[in-house]
């Protein structure tokens, strides 16, 4: 494991010339994910900003010629109260930690995988059927969404952006 998050620091650390000559475990509890972004509503404690999340190579000229690039229009909600308080329209800058992003892809697609992974291998060895343990490990896969669903509230407060000053 400790391999990985060196491989996966390493990989970030080269691609982000800020971060030059520091160390990986450094580099993992410094970096940030950042998102420019519009104020499209100010509601109490709750700011949503619209972010557009783009692919590598929408800013390629070519790219209006090409499947490949898109973009697609985001909104995500912002509890942190900064000191200023922006403004509906106001051009904000929306941050996470890259920590953050780990855990967030690990309990939504790497702890479901592990868990179809075990169900299915478990059911194939037990009962030698093989459709019927692709319906249990697709199965097993509800209760864990149903108690991610009902645990929204804590993960918000866990998985949480703020506002750049």
């Amino acid at each position: 494991m400790a391999l990985l998050n060196y491989c996966i620091t390493f990989a970030f650390a080269n691609s982000t010339w800020q971060n030059r000559g520091q160390a990986p475990s450094e580099i993992m509890n410094n970096t940030k994910i950042r998102h420019k972004g519009i104020v499209d509503s100010v509601d109490g404690n709750v700011i949503r900003v619209s972010i557009m999340q783009t692919a590598a190579c929408s800013q390629c000229k070519a790219a209006r010629h090409c499947s490949a690039s898109e973009s697609k229009q985001k909104t995500v909600d912002v509890f942190h109260r900064p000191p200023t308080m922006p403004h509906v329209g106001d051009e904000v800058t929306v941050v996470a930690s890259q920590q953050t992003g780990f855990n967030a892809v690990w309990l939504g697609f790497g702890v479901p995988f592990v868990l179809l992974v075990a169900v299915v291998w478990l059911m194939i060895h037990f009962t030698h059927h093989e459709p019927l343990s692709a319906l249990v490990g697709i199965g097993s896969l509800i209760p864990y969404y149903i108690l991610l669903y009902f645990l929204r509230d804590k993960l918000r407060q866990v998985f949480s952006f703020y506002i750049e000053e």
